[in-house]
């Protein structure tokens, strides 16, 4: 999968995917989310950085410039569509959408990404529940953006819901084993489910499938539901 992934590209959409989970973003948390080595990500950071992609605050917060955000849109854009190509029309297991979309991102011209729009019927979101950003630059309104509460907290507020899954984000898409599980049982965009905190897991029900999971505390704070 190396000779298809484009390093900077993988670290702008990095960032727009922290910043879109609320997390600021700092080369510790890209330690964190592509397993990589300290050093390597801040070489790669400070040649982005060299190159005017970012800039890095007095905090050490990771700041795309203009042509940084422009490319990291642009990118992630290429990614979610490509998912949706994958899940809806190629029938590829959920579990396996997003590593998949990580190799064609890089290689996706904007030819084929208005393609897709038509072919797709100008889709707003993944199949994970989250926004394709951009979508103007290709003659499609942008979806609104919309904020969500986590799992998390709507199961401390109301216990057993029901709750409807808005968005599975970046970090639960990463996880195939995991996101394989979610899949299974049923808990995906627009499922309805009933959430209940237990000690430092969460149980998950799925009344549709009669099947539920048990997640971490974190996992659950990362997945978004509909505001009731």
């Amino acid at each position: 999968m190396s000779d298809l992934i484009d390093t900077t590209e993988m670290y702008l959409r990095t960032v727009l995917e922290l910043e879109e989970e609320g997390i600021t973003p700092m080369r510790a948390r890209i330690v964190e989310r592509l397993d990589h080595s300290g050093p390597t990500v801040s070489q790669t950071v400070s040649r982005m950085e060299r190159d005017g992609l970012l800039t890095v605050g007095p905090d050490r917060s990771l700041l795309l410039t203009e042509a940084g955000r422009e490319r990291a849109v642009q990118v992630m854009r290429k990614h979610r569509l490509a998912e949706r190509l994958l899940a809806d029309v190629i029938g590829l297991d959920l579990a396996q959408v997003h590593d998949e979309a990580c190799r064609w991102e890089h290689v996706m011209s904007e030819q084929v990404e208005r393609r897709l729009v038509d072919l797709l019927h100008s889709p707003r979101h993944s199949p994970y529940g989250t926004p394709i950003p951009g979508l103007a630059a290709l003659g499609v309104e942008d979806s609104p953006a919309a904020a969500h509460p986590s799992l998390l907290d709507a199961a401390r507020h109301v216990p057993d819901g029901p709750h409807t899954i808005a968005l599975l984000p970046e970090v639960v898409q990463a996880d195939a084993d995991l996101l394989g599980v979610l899949s299974d049982v049923g808990v995906l965009t627009g499922a309805e489910v009933r959430a209940r905190v237990d000690g430092q897991l969460v149980r998950i029900e799925v009344p549709a499938t009669g099947r539920s999971a048990e997640v971490d505390l974190r996992t659950a704070a990362a997945i978004r539901v509909l505001a009731s």
